[in-house]
């Protein structure tokens, strides 16, 4: 199952005028929205808190903005600084949607996800997938974590959270600023307001960031090959044409990381979550290596051969963000402790 056209429309992201019957479902949309969230706020829908500090990662628009490599990140530090953070996620486009389960190192991403097995896979957190992550969170306290980090919840009212981030991506930001479907936002931007932290995903390069933004960058260095073996440097495919496979949010951001390394790119842009099969690498050049995000090797590792290689990405913020996040976090938690609610964000 893949998740949305391999390209936005044209209109969320450019001047074209949006189609009458887009900014008409679009009004619909914001309506049933703004009830469902106020619904939350005034108590009428009842919120689930698991009894640990619960971070909250999302976006206000549709498709990748940097959620997942923001989730890595603040596992790594977390777990430095000696917690034991899970990780709650719905595991979008995941067969059997309904059920939940844990997901690790080996999990099947048809089954668990692509974005749950990654993180999986580059942490070693538990990890807990579920269509309802109040559920999901509750299941990761009660197996001994002490904080929940929710990856892409943050229209999930249901989850009681103590500290939101909001992460936009610093290259389309709210686009034409219009709700879907004539716009690619879920909520207005007004609601970020209500965040505690806004990062800003600059990528490789770098992006312009405004005041009471923090930005993360996306380096990246390295190419793993799938069957395994010594990592290659991104250097070392310069001057030389790599099929670039990319099924993300923002296909472009990735096939731009690989021209900065002086790759000759040949773009291969699927739906975000595309769920791949052998013959989709039909490409003919078959002795030409094949660049992948990591999200989309977890979901080829049964079909990849010595051709295959995975480009892992790392996001790198700012020592401040760190210490500001992690006083946070621990003010909340000695609340808990202490037997005092600490007033869970209301979203």
């Amino acid at each position: 199952m893949s998740k949305g056209p391999v390209n936005p429309p044209a209109y969320w992201y450019g001047d074209l005028p949006v189609p009458f019957g887009a900014r008409l479902l679009s009004g619909v949309y914001g309506a049933i929205s703004s009830l469902r969230r106020n619904a939350y706020r005034k108590g009428w829908f009842k919120r689930r808190h698991p009894g640990v500090p619960v971070v909250v990662v999302g976006n206000l628009t549709a498709g990748g903005a940097g959620k997942t490599p923001l989730t890595i990140a603040l596992v790594e530090r977390l777990r430095a600084e000696g917690w034991n953070p899970g990780v709650a996620s719905r595991g979008y486009g995941r067969d059997d949607a309904g059920t939940a389960r844990w997901v690790d190192t080996k999990s099947d991403a048809a089954q668990a996800g692509d974005e749950p097995v990654l993180i999986a896979q580059r942490t070693g957190a538990p990890v807990r997938v579920d269509k309802d992550r109040a559920a999901a969170a509750r299941a990761l306290a009660q197996a001994g974590c002490d904080l929940v980090i929710c990856d892409d919840g943050l229209q999930h009212y249901r989850l009681a959270r103590d500290i939101e981030i909001e992460v936009v991506d610093g290259r389309r930001r709210y686009g034409n600023g219009r709700l879907l479907p004539a716009g690619p936002l879920r909520e207005m931007p007004e609601r970020a307001q209500g965040c505690d932290f806004r990062v800003v995903n600059v990528g490789t390069g770098g992006a312009d960031t405004g005041f009471g933004e923090w930005a993360m960058r996306l380096a990246a260095d390295a190419a793993d090959p799938m069957l395994g073996g010594r990592p290659r440097k991104l250097g070392s495919f310069s001057g030389q044409r790599v099929h670039a496979v990319a099924g993300i949010g923002d296909p472009e951001r990735f096939f731009a990381t690989l021209r900065e390394f002086g790759i000759a790119v040949v773009p291969h842009a699927f739906s975000d979550h595309h769920q791949y099969q052998a013959s989709d690498f039909d490409f003919g050049s078959r002795e030409l290596p094949v660049l992948m995000t990591e999200k989309d090797a977890v979901k080829c590792a049964a079909f990849a051969d010595e051709r295959f290689f995975s480009v892992p990405i790392r996001g790198e913020l700012p020592e401040a963000f760190w210490v500001s996040l992690l006083d946070r976090v621990a003010a909340k938690a000695r609340q808990y402790r202490d037997g005092r609610s600490p007033g869970a964000t209301t979203p």
